[in-house]
This record gives C-alpha cells, structure tokens and sequence, in this order.
C-alpha cells in the first residue's frame, strides 16, 4: 500500500493510541472494570464526546469522512495481505467494548492504526495489550515527557527491526516534540542525532535494558545525573520491556504501518489569519 496524496494529515492536536486514563473520569470506572474499556482523550485534557455506535457491517471501512477522500475502499476486499499474515475479524464478531474503542478511534483520527486490527484477533490480549500499554504511556507522574516516551520506543525498535514501531512511534514523537527530523536521525545513529545529554543518558539506559544488558549502580548513577530518579528507570525500563514484546509480535504477524504514519507530523500546520473587514 503506497501513501496517497489523498490521505488525511492527522492535525497536531491528534494522538494516536493515547488512550486515556479512565481513572480521571469517574463515569467510566466500572465500565473498564466489568469489559476493558479504555477511554481515548483528546490533547490538552480536552473532553471526549462518546458517539452511539453501531456494531453492524465491516470494522474496517474508514469513517465516511474519510472513506469520501480516499481512493480505495477496503470494504469487500481481503485486507489482511496488506496488514499481516493473521485474520483480522469481522466487527460482528467481536466484544462490544472493542468494537467501542476501534471505532472511536477511527472518528477521533480519521483512520484506525493497523495494530488494532491485528490485535482484535484475540480480544483478551487486545484488552491486556493496551491496558499495560496505557499504564506505562499514559501515567500522569514520572519525569518522561510525551516525547521521551516515544523516543524510547523509536531508539529500542530499531535494534529490534520493527519497521512499525519505528514508523508509527517516530510520527508520534514528531508531533509531541514538534521536531520533525529528530526521529529520523536516530533511527540513522542515535548518538550522531541531535540529542541533549539528558536524552542521550535516557536512550543509553533504553538500549542496555533493550539488550539485556548486566543493569549496575553506574547505569542508575548516570541517569540520575541528569535528573531522572529510580522511579524514572522503572518507568523506562517498562517501555523498552513492552516494546521488546511488541516488536517481536509485530515480526511475527507481518504487522504493516498505515501510511498515514509516514506523512504525520512533517507538515507544520497552517496558521489561521483573522482579517480585518
């Protein structure tokens, strides 16, 4: 599948698989308990509206939004060649609170990441996945931006050879960062991109933990050197772990990036000018 000039550009305010602490949200405390749910919130604590959906026809045909500006519809068509080896289920076929997140997913960001899709083949995973997947990128305390996080993911995918991880997380870090070449330099050669010295120790510790590295006191002493604590580790050390996962399963199932991670984040938005009558 090639990138299209009629592919949507997700804007800057878009976060793709944020999904949300619904501890914050009170209303949705027994609903995650009793089916998984994982609530999507918008940038800059902005509220969700959650829209009546349907659970009738086919999980992967774009919002209609979208489906109008692109040139191929999937609907009717086996997509999985183009996402991984496994089958990717009906909607019809799967848990209502899955159906509920996927779809709104899609409406908040105009397409549906691949990893979704391939993911509901197993529902209990699916809520396992992005439930640890929300505990360690979603934390509300810590010293790791936004940025870092995504940071961690690009540096330790590629000594993995996720080409999915590395692409969808290195567009998620140029928007959050609003750096739209630093990504690639690491994917290039971490330590010839322009990285801080605070980024450079937090990538180091990544990278050793990557690799199963013998973790000593010198690894700790150096990150606290640049102002990260043992919760900081932790919390970092919990990211490479998944991603290590994830990227083995992403090898696995042949998991394919959409391309409108490609585009994202490299196009600076538009400023609207209000003029003068």
């Amino acid at each position: 599948m090639r990138a299209s000039s009629h592919l949507p550009i997700p804007t800057e305010g878009w976060h793709f698989g944020l999904l949300g602490s619904v501890f914050r949200k009170g209303i949705m405390i027994k609903r995650f308990l009793l089916s998984g749910f994982l609530q999507l919130h918008r940038r800059g604590g902005g509220s969700v509206s959650f829209l009546p959906l349907s659970v009738s026809g086919n999980l992967w045909g774009r919002s209609q939004s979208v489906a109008l500006n692109h040139p191929k519809n999937t609907e009717g068509e086996n997509i999985t060649k183009e996402i991984g080896r496994y089958p990717i289920p009906k909607k019809t076929d799967l848990p209502y609170d899955i159906v509920e997140l996927m779809e709104e997913m899609e409406v908040k960001t105009g397409f549906l990441p691949n990893v979704f899709k391939v993911m509901a083949h197993r529902p209990a995973e699916f809520r396992a996945f992005f439930a640890y997947y929300n505990a360690i990128m979603n934390k509300e305390t810590g010293n790791l931006s936004k940025a870092d996080k995504e940071l961690i993911i690009v540096a330790t995918s590629i000594v993995n050879k996720c080409p999915y991880c590395v692409i969808a997380h290195s567009a998620l870090h140029r928007i959050y960062s609003k750096k739209p070449t630093l990504a690639d330099q690491v994917a290039v050669n971490w330590k010839l991109a322009d990285l801080s010295e605070r980024e450079m120790a937090m990538l180091d510790f990544a990278l050793a933990v990557c690799r199963a590295d013998n973790i000593t006191e010198e690894h700790f002493q150096k990150l606290e050197a640049h102002g990260f604590d043992r919760e900081d580790a932790w919390d970092i050390s919990s990211i490479s772990a998944f991603f290590a996962m994830s990227n083995r399963l992403a090898h696995v199932i042949d998991l394919h990036p959409n391309p409108e991670f490609y585009v994202m984040g490299r196009i600076p938005r538009e400023k609207k000018t209000i003029s003068s009558q």
